[in-house]
């Protein structure tokens, strides 16, 4: 994961580089995703995720899209 200032920035960044763009999420849809993607993972009952249940919260921070499928 790469943070940037603007959307400008990724495309120069891509450009100078010769590498396609890739997604570009908000601050807000990071921070959601990691509050549900590290929220259990120190109990002691993790066991991992389906890919149903990695897709749910994928949706549910609004990341839809075949980038976003497995």
């Amino acid at each position: 994961m790469l943070l940037f200032r603007s959307e400008e920035n990724v495309a120069a960044w891509s450009q100078q580089r010769h590498l396609p763009q890739g997604q570009i999420l908000s601050l807000e849809q990071v921070w959601q995703l990691s509050q549900r993607w590290y929220a259990d993972r120190l109990s002691p009952d993790f066991s991992g995720r389906s890919i149903e249940q990695v897709e749910a919260i994928f949706q549910k921070v609004g990341l839809s899209g075949s980038f976003w499928r497995f």
